[in-house]
């Protein structure tokens, strides 16, 4: 039996607007849907996709999961992040690969912007 990595679920109370902000953040259109849940992407593609599945309670806490995403110019990034409706938590973590922020999504989903230099 072959396993394979197909898609990354997140939970939100805002589907529709969770799920664009991350499409426009990654460029990555809808794909075929179920009533009421967003996917972007499709099963056959490179990527796994990202699922937004609907849920009645807020995001409280830390997840211990989150995504990466590289961008060319961290400054630019953050702007982008937050033009979209995210938000810089003012983590920054200087390494000499690149740096990492921590940021977040509409809904508090924490992930990092990395610039790799």
């Amino acid at each position: 039996m072959a396993n394979r990595w197909v898609g990354v679920t997140v939970d939100c109370v805002d589907v529709e607007r969770v799920a664009d902000f991350w499409s426009v953040l990654l460029d990555r259109p809808r794909g075929p849907s179920s009533p009421g849940w967003v996917y972007l992407g499709h099963l056959d593609d490179p990527q796994p996709r990202l699922v937004f599945q609907p849920v009645t309670e807020p995001n409280r806490g830390k997840v211990r999961l989150h995504l990466d995403v590289a961008v060319d110019d961290i400054d630019q990034g953050i702007a982008h992040v937050t033009a979209l409706g995210g938000r810089f938590t003012g983590e920054r973590h200087d390494y000499d690969e690149g740096v990492v922020v921590v940021m977040t999504d509409p809904e508090e989903h924490a992930f990092c912007l990395v610039q790799y230099y």
